[in-house]
């Protein structure tokens, strides 16, 4: 059975393992987005939600550069961390300066720490040396942690009359509340979507179309198998945000209202699918740390014909698509019984324990980033959703959606969105799953007795 599989990175080092708790996605577009990380990177995230940084980007702040709140200058300063580099953290930086030169009270300095996991980690270190910033963002697959852990301040006594939450998307709420307290706003926001060169769809006498579900999907893979000039349907790393849309789409969970569902035929069904196409050499499986830039390097040079990455690579995928002389369009990630995906990607969120005036500062700080006209510029720039509905309705959303069709595929499929895994130790069990589901496609494992493990694990690991 193995060596019936094109396998690259024979072993999965444990600084890889630690990337995935971003945009949810070993992405390479600030990906997995959520994404699980090595996730979300639109330039840089995925991914999970992944990082793809440029030579000519600006040079970031960094955590180094944070700047004392004691001043003498009569205002309130604030420190404000983030993640992703490029268009995303270019993005940010600017929203920074919007807002700073919007009025004269407070100042917030905006500062880069890398991946979300690496953001993660700092600012927990930060946290428990008392130095903390006042403002970070949390990827969402960690605010249950964060909430739990006292880490971050619950937001629902600051709603006012000058946030309407209902303008929320609902499917990007789901992560935003810890046992109904509001705890982070959507911010960064994306899913999964599935990315095609249209030209290789053609050529192959398929429809552009699809595939819509998996058993299209098959037969597109075995259309797509071109062994002569080593090309694929799809080359693809396993990244759990990804797997979470077709384990949601077989009506199987990993988490949910105080349960774990290892167990549940739906959740294992993508494993075993999974496992099929590599026996059968249908897809390209990448492991390693640069699983994430494989995935990217055999789409965009025409290897592959299908990719799934976070929304926040349209920025760069589109260029990229143009420049190497083929049409990319794009489809929600193709279901089992049903469409469904994850959401990915960061909530912005109050630092706890601040005295009452940088409260109200960073409450402040926090309705400006996530108002609507500030969506909406983050949504034209990177690539990330429009997470308001009244940003949908803006000229300028409307206009870039009807100009540029594949924006709008992510918004679509909000539609059929579902939470997250929200419990406290789902970043630590997501990298076990990670292992588990390398073991089933690239060793022939046995995924029953792979699972059964994982909900052993799941159950002393995970909390409600």
């Amino acid at each position: 059975m193995f060596n019936t599989k094109k396998i690259f990175g024979l072993a999965l080092s444990m600084s890889m393992l630690l990337g995935f708790t971003a945009c949810g996605a070993n992405n390479n577009d600030a990906t997995t987005d959520n994404k699980p990380a090595q996730t979300e990177t639109a330039n840089t995230e995925n991914a999970g939600d992944k990082a793809e940084e440029t030579s000519d980007a600006p040079a970031e702040k960094t955590s180094d550069d944070k700047t004392s709140a004691n001043t003498d200058d009569g205002k309130i300063h604030l420190t404000y961390w983030y993640a992703w580099k490029d268009k995303i953290g270019e993005s940010k930086e600017e929203l920074v300066k919007q807002f700073n030169e919007s009025q004269d009270e407070i100042v917030v300095e905006a500062a880069y720490q890398g991946s979300y996991d690496e953001l993660s980690s700092k600012t927990q270190a930060a946290k428990a040396a008392n130095n903390a910033p006042e403002i970070f963002e949390v990827e969402i697959a960690n605010m249950y942690t964060m909430g739990k852990g006292g880490m971050i301040e619950n937001l629902t006594p600051f709603i006012d009359d000058e946030v309407n939450i209902d303008d929320f998307n609902e499917g990007l709420m789901h992560e935003a509340y810890i046992d109904e307290d509001l705890y982070g706003l959507p911010f960064y926001r994306s899913t999964p979507i599935m990315y095609k060169n249209v030209d290789m769809l053609k050529a192959a006498g398929l429809d552009p179309e699809g595939p819509r579900d998996w058993k299209e999907f098959k037969e597109y893979a075995k259309k797509l198998r071109d062994k002569d000039n080593d090309k694929y349907a799809m080359t693809f790393n396993l990244d759990p945000w990804f797997l979470e849309a077709w384990v949601y789409s077989s009506d199987g969970f990993y988490a949910k209202d105080g349960k774990v569902g290892f167990d549940q035929e739906g959740t294992r069904e993508p494993a075993r699918f999974l496992q099929e196409l590599a026996d059968e050499d249908l897809i390209k499986v990448v492991l390693g740390e640069q699983s994430g830039d494989t995935q990217r390097q055999d789409f965009v040079n025409q290897n592959s014909a299908l990719y799934f990455t976070s929304t926040a690579g349209l920025s760069s995928l589109l260029p990229l698509a143009k420049e190497n002389g083929f049409e990319l369009d794009t489809s929600f990630v193709p279901g089992n019984k049903h469409y469904a995906v994850p959401t990915g990607g960061c909530n912005i969120v109050m630092t706890s324990g601040l005295d009452k005036e940088k409260q109200e500062a960073a409450w402040k700080f926090l309705k400006f980033m996530t108002a609507t006209d500030q969506n909406v510029f983050a949504s034209e720039y990177t690539g990330y959703l429009p997470t308001r509905y009244s940003s949908v309705e803006t000229d300028k959303i409307q206009k870039l959606h009807k100009e540029v069709p594949q924006y709008k595929t992510a918004f679509d499929q909000l539609e059929h969105a579902q939470a997250r895994p929200i419990a406290k130790g789902w970043p630590e069990m997501e990298k076990m799953l990670y292992e588990g589901v390398t073991n089933t496609t690239t060793q022939g494992a046995d995924v029953d007795q792979i699972y059964d493990n994982l909900q052993n694990q799941a159950q002393s690991i995970l909390s409600f």
